[in-house]
């Protein structure tokens, strides 16, 4: 067959080289890309050809070339729009954005980082993409948050989304600390563990070294993932190196952070002491005065620094991409802060035309010093005991490194337990990957390749607790007489997944792709922590202790499955897609059963049509529809009997606990339908993307009472439905585009409501500690977000059986709506960039301030806003409302806000400048450094309950949210 050479250069609207871009010739397999100065080379079969350029960040072009003129100038246009991004369509394959059938959220390794400082990847994605509702445990350093995509998924299952890193399935477990032993904080009716502010483990993963983050929100998206991805899936892209010479990046941050809010006093007086506590509390008070402890605690503006190195480079066979950081940034609170080290190290090899290879690696060693917070049943926590605490006592020792004064009244000294009390996390973590990618057999028309995918992910968690003998409550002798926890988790996460991917483009220029395969996924986690109490002195080992206990838990699984898509492309016009995924795992009833999760999705770009539509306004039209099913595995133990060990009359024995096993028991099964549309104006300078999804969960893991008879009390059973409907609207703008000036902008809206629309069991609260401070209600017909409590005695729905029989709604913690505002501006040397975050409505349980109500302490304790009288203060009527009538109303509030959650301004020295040596950057960043809201608390974006998706709005004196400011240099060689 006759053919010729094709020759050319691609550059950007400079004039520049672009290295790496790819060629192809449509309509065959043919592909080629760009050295280091731009150019290319490739055989185009035939007289004629149209070529194809892709390169990322950059609109895809085409050209005509032919025998007679077979040189090819290519200019490329930034993508301000995305549409040409690649999207990670399958296990093994990738698509266009313009083709893509989904709504599929990316961040950019500029939108994570580029404006300002990340401590943590978690808390770097707030506001950053529509569907999302992110919540942070506490301001604790090192992290700690939940993330719920798209509504309520799950009442009893994980709801947080899988994460994927370069092919890895890695853990973002939170890992119990074990500090319950001292604040008895399950003790206060709440069985959980989840109380102690533990971090998640994806907070590890350093942000610095994410190129892209895509979101697969639903099932119409995520059912590739089959039975893990019910909550969504979290698709991380690291970067990467590119040819050309060797790239070296040196930055610099230090940086300073405060509380968002403080919260302040009561204007206090002599007399007004006396009034509330007697005389002797006055003598105190004129004795010794006011001290601000909440100052004292938080407002002691820590150092933030962090150091990043990064460089890249390598050759048209191999690149590599090397990158390390170093971070240490204090807490508000002495002795707590978070350090960090990571490095990475990317390897990508081209043998030959039929085989490549990338390698990533990657280790991380963090600490956290995260102090002692949240709920308490000992009042020992800080910010429990706080509540509590005077400002006119003396906490401080009477000689310098003296004993800390004890405090009857409170519980605990709070300087004492900040000064002498350890809460650490350590993690060793090894994140590494292999993609082996064999091109099998080729011709013009047909190619055939394997893709092979290896990941590992293990770490080791290391957790010391320790409450020395001589704290003040320790000093009695029936407590517990000191406490030392050591804690040690081997969480280990492998996976293989092997594929065939076919491809055979017809002479009509259809494009259809096949892709199957096999995977394997191996967790094991095994967690033990060891607690010593009555210890001897200054002495903190274990065994030199009066008494040791020890927990073990150990959580093994085995997923295996398949995976089956097929593709049709009709000239980037039609697209079409259809797959069924099949998974078994050793965590269902019936280890051997396949569940299976179909998915199906169309999309049509009506501008590809000719002239269907005015070209001049119109610059892109898609509809696309697309269907998707996933799943969400059973827990671990719900298919066991678990056994409690015992000791009876000198002998050792087991007998087991009230629940039931159920070997019957599946998984959870979610459905989605997602409709939209894209829009594309003035040359997408203003684009528009609407999502509306309908989302069906079907076979909720629930408890059901069985008959006592049987030995057993509950039993886990599929037993319920949920379902939640949706919009997400996006607008893109580029309002100015000069040679001098850019001004880009982006509006995002996003709104989500749930029902219960099958249960199977009684309707039941959840959450929360008792329906008198706040619970969730799981009834059909209800949202599943709904916050209730009891039925004040002056209501007229007052029940006969106060507190048991009747609740009364007091709100919902889903918010109305969300939205964000981006904007970037350039102009000349400099860059402004900011985003605003509007959460409107959504309630939350604050807890903080009953206890301070109780403690007669509250900062607005003495305003008069809240009785409809006008007689009470603040506080006083809050009180009157619980004693009386246990009404939880005063305590549930609306938790929306309006933030300026980040903002940066930096200044571009170029190359020029430095004899083309070097270019430099230089700026200020802030983090949210403008907040306002009415909730009557630090924050109200904190969860007692840890990465609990479903009661994560329950607030119980958590370590406060910080606001930050760092200063940036960063140089390029």
């Amino acid at each position: 067959m006759a053919q010729f050479t094709v020759t050319g250069r691609v550059v950007d609207a400079n004039g520049e080289g672009l290295v790496g871009a790819t060629i192809t010739v449509v309509g065959t397999n043919r592909g080629a890309t760009t050295d280091l100065n731009g150019n290319f080379r490739i055989e185009a079969p035939g007289s004629s050809a149209v070529l194809n350029i892709v390169y990322t960040g950059y609109k895809t072009a085409r050209v005509e070339v032919s025998s007679a003129d077979p040189r090819a100038e290519v200019t490329l246009e930034e993508d301000f729009a995305g549409l040409d991004e690649v999207i990670i369509s399958g296990l093994a394959t990738s698509v266009k954005r313009a083709n893509l059938a989904n709504s599929v959220a990316t961040i950019s390794a500029r939108e994570l980082t580029g404006i300002t400082n990340q401590s943590t990847m978690d808390g770097a994605l707030y506001g950053k993409f529509r569907g999302a509702e992110i919540r942070a445990n506490s301001g604790a350093p090192g992290g700690g948050f939940s993330v719920r995509l798209r509504g309520v998924t799950s009442i009893f299952g994980n709801q947080q989304p899988l994460y994927i890193i370069d092919g890895v399935f890695v853990n973002n477990d939170a890992i119990t600390l074990g500090t319950n032993i001292v604040s008895a904080a399950a003790g206060g009716g709440n069985p959980s563990t989840n109380q102690d502010d533990a971090s998640n483990r994806i907070a590890d993963i350093d942000p610095e070294d994410i190129e892209t983050i895509e979101i697969l929100k639903g099932a119409s998206a995520a059912a590739i993932y089959g039975s893990r991805a019910a909550g969504g899936v979290v698709i991380i892209t690291t970067k990467r190196g590119k040819s050309g010479q060797t790239r070296v990046t040196l930055s610099q941050s230090l940086g300073f952070s405060q509380p968002i809010r403080l919260l302040g006093m009561r204007d206090w007086t002599a007399d007004l002491v006396q009034q509330e506590f007697g005389a002797a509390d006055r003598q105190l008070f004129e004795q010794n005065g006011l001290t601000d402890y909440e100052r004292e605690l938080y407002d002691n503006r820590p150092l933030l620094t962090a150091t990043r190195l990064d460089v890249s480079g390598g050759t048209d066979k191999t690149a590599f991409f090397i990158g390390g950081t170093y971070r240490d940034e204090g807490g508000l609170v002495d002795n707590t802060g978070y350090k960090k080290i990571s490095g990475r190290v990317n390897i990508s090899h081209r043998f030959n035309d039929w085989i490549d290879v990338q390698i990533t690696n990657n280790y991380i060693n963090s600490q956290a010093d995260r102090g002692f917070f949240n709920n308490s049943n000992t009042n020992t926590t800080i910010g429990y005991a706080h509540a509590f605490t005077k400002p006119w006592l003396n906490l401080k020792p009477a000689t310098p490194g003296g004993d800390y004064p004890a405090v009857p009244s409170v519980g605990s000294n709070i300087l004492e337990t900040v000064a002498l009390v350890t809460n650490r996390e350590q993690v060793n973590r090894y994140i590494g990957g292999a993609n082996l990618n064999v091109r099998l057999w080729s011709n013009e028309n047909n190619e055939l390749k394997a893709v092979v995918r290896a990941g590992l992910d293990q770490y080791t968690l290391h957790t010391t607790a320790i409450f020395p003998q001589n704290l003040s409550y320790f000093r009695d002798p029936g407590t517990l007489g000191g406490v030392s926890i050591a804690g040690r988790t081997l969480n280990t996460n492998t996976n293989l997944w092997g594929f065939l991917v076919y491809t055979h483009v017809t002479k009509s220029n259809v494009t259809l792709r096949t892709q199957g395969g096999l995977t394997a996924e191996n967790f094991d986690q095994n967690t033990i922590i060891t607690t010593a109490t009555r210890l001897n002195g200054s002495q903190t080992n274990l065994d030199q202790s009066g008494a040791v206990s020890v927990f073990h838990r150990r959580y093994p699984q085995k997923d295996r499955g398949f995976f089956v898509q097929q593709e049709f492309n009709w000239k980037d016009r039609i697209m079409l897609s259809v797959g069924i995924r099949g998974d078994k795992s050793t965590n269902n009833g019936n280890a051997d059963k396949l569940y299976y999760y179909p998915k199906a999705n169309a999309a049509i770009n009506l501008h590809e049509f000719g002239n269907l539509l005015p070209a001049s306004l119109i610059s892109q039209a898609k509809l696309r529809v697309a269907y998707g099913q996933a799943g969400r595995f059973s827990n671990f133990d719900d298919r066991f009997n678990p056994m409690v060990a015992t000791f009876i009359g000198g002998s050792n024995g087991l007998f087991t606990a009230t629940l039931r096993g159920n070997t019957q028991v599946g998984p959870e099964r979610q459905s989605e339908l997602e409709f939209g549309t894209d829009l594309g104006f003035f040359k997408n300078r203003v684009v528009v993307d609407i999502t509306y999804y309908i989302k069906r969960i079907d076979d909720l893991l629930l408890r059901a009472q069985i008959p006592q008879s049987t030995g057993f009390t509950t039993q886990v059973i599929n037993a319920g439905g949920l379902e939640n409907r949706g919009i997400e609207i996006g607008l893109d703008l580029v309002p100015i585009r000069t040679a001098k000036f850019n001004w880009t902008s982006g509006i995002s809206f996003w709104k989500n409501r749930s029902e219960v629309t099958r249960l199977d069991v009684p309707a039941f609260n959840i959450g929360g500690f008792a329906l008198s401070l706040g619970q969730y209600r799981i009834e059909k017909g209800l949202p599943a977000t709904t916050i209730v409590g009891t039925v004040p005695r002056d209501d007229p729905e007052f029940g006969t059986e106060f507190g048991k029989a009747t609740y009364k709604i007091y709100g919902d913690a889903e918010p109305d709506f969300n939205m964000a505002f981006n904007n970037a501006l350039n102009l000349g040397r400099f860059e402004l960039n900011f985003l605003i975050h509007w959460r409107n409505g959504g309630d939350a349980i604050n807890l903080s301030t009953l206890l301070w109500d109780l403690g007669q302490l509250t900062w607005d304790y003495d305003d008069k806003t809240l009785d409809p009288t006008g007689q009470l203060g603040n506080g006083p009527y809050r009180v009157s409302q619980w004693n009386a009538n246990r009404n939880t109303q005063p305590w549930i509030e609306d938790a929306g806000f309006v933030r300026l959650r980040e903002i940066g301004l930096y200044y571009n020295i170029p190359r020029r400048v430095f004899s083309d040596r070097l270019s430099l950057r230089l700026g200020v960043s802030g983090r949210n450094v403008f907040n306002s809201f009415k909730y009557n608390s630090y924050d109200p974006e904190v969860s007692n309950f840890g990465n609990n998706v479903l009661a994560n709005t329950v607030e119980v004196t958590p370590f406060p949210s910080a606001k930050r400011w760092v200063f940036h240099l960063t140089a390029n060689f």
